[in-house]
């Protein structure tokens, strides 16, 4: 008997709210890399509706509000769960500028972020994400906290954060408006420092969780067992690396930039180990931190229709529990790692 994984619930933190173990992840509609038509991005979300999923992610970063506005439309009536972001106010800018690629997004609104954790600016910005969604979001994420983006300024964000949005967020939860706060990041420190200061449900922590890098698993992701804190994943591609492969025509990228030497050299190994045993790289990138017991879900930015079908079919792939083996065997996982069971 087969089953699919691709739908399986998973309880999100201490609340009430169920997640499907794979979700849709909405920068791709928000023009990420290339102008996206407008009837191929509603095809990839109607298309995510009728296989089934029923978690969307946004941002307003994301097109700088053009992914939420063209979710919102499309979502409108839908039992679904909604996830967006704080921590960027979008500031208007010359209509000149929409023909050029800005922080990644091609053909976008004509706005810029401007990072803004108060708690002044944190109010604005949901009204905002509210007004294009056509509601509040279920789970709002502080987005892009840490060193890594901030640099010496990571401090003075972070108070800023902890001091205003923080306590914007948990007003309305307290109000009954949202249902979960968290994180929405890149980086596994900003996330240790949350669990020792902040009351969270859930961190969105991206590409640090993946079948290529597993930084987190030593201590942030016992953590958020030991606390109720779910973890849902994104970027499990590594930005496309993992998606792509190394075998094909470049350019390759991790960490939305041309990926360095030690990660081709690791993709290869891994694709070795995916040609042996007949394995789709990325059903195994999708399908490995699923199998975490801190995660809830796992996210995959889609631009398409079939995009979306692909990533449904790759992470309800069958794998050979022998695969996960070879990798442990090989030293492309820790022993440690919590690897899927075998589909029956």
């Amino acid at each position: 008997m087969t089953h699919s994984r691709s739908l399986q619930r998973r309880t999100l933190g201490r609340t009430a709210m169920t997640l499907p173990t794979l979700g849709f992840g909405a920068a791709p509609i928000g023009n990420l890399y290339r102008p996206l038509p407008e009837e191929q991005a509603q095809a990839a979300v109607a298309q995510a509706l009728a296989e089934g999923i029923d978690y969307f992610d946004t941002a307003p970063h994301y097109g700088f509000g053009l992914s939420e506005q063209r979710l919102g439309p499309a979502l409108a009536g839908r039992p679904v769960t909604l996830s967006s972001k704080v921590g960027r106010t979008l500031q208007p800018v010359d209509p000149g500028a929409r023909n050029e690629v800005r922080f990644g997004f091609a053909g976008a609104a004509d706005f810029t972020p401007v990072f803004d954790y108060g708690y002044d600016a944190v109010q604005r910005q949901l009204a905002a994400s509210a007004e294009r969604l056509g509601r509040l979001p279920d789970i709002v994420y502080a987005h892009d906290l840490g060193p890594v983006t901030h640099g010496e300024q990571d401090r003075w964000f972070w108070r800023q954060f902890r001091t205003g949005g923080y306590r914007a967020l948990q007003e309305r939860k307290a109000a009954g408006e949202i249902q979960a706060i968290g994180l929405g990041v890149n980086e596994v420190a900003v996330c240790e420092r949350a669990l020792g200061e902040l009351e969270l449900d859930v961190l969105l922590l991206a590409g640090r969780y993946t079948l290529l890098e597993q930084g987190a698993l030593v201590r942030l992701l016992p953590e958020c067992q030991a606390r109720g804190v779910s973890v849902v994943v994104g970027g499990a591609f590594n930005s496309g690396v993992l998606a792509t492969g190394v075998h094909t025509a470049g350019p390759h990228y991790y960490n939305y930039a041309p990926a360095p030497a030690w990660v081709i050299d690791r993709v290869a190994a891994l694709e070795a180990v995916c040609a042996e045993f007949a394995v789709p790289l990325p059903a195994a990138a999708l399908q490995f931190p699923a199998a975490h017991p801190a995660v809830a879900s796992v996210i995959a930015g889609c631009a398409s229709a079939a995009e979306v079908s692909r990533a449904r079919l790759w992470m309800d792939q069958p794998i050979p529990t022998g695969f996960w083996s070879a990798l442990k065997s090989r030293g492309l996982l820790p022993e440690t790692a919590p690897c899927p069971v075998e589909a029956s």
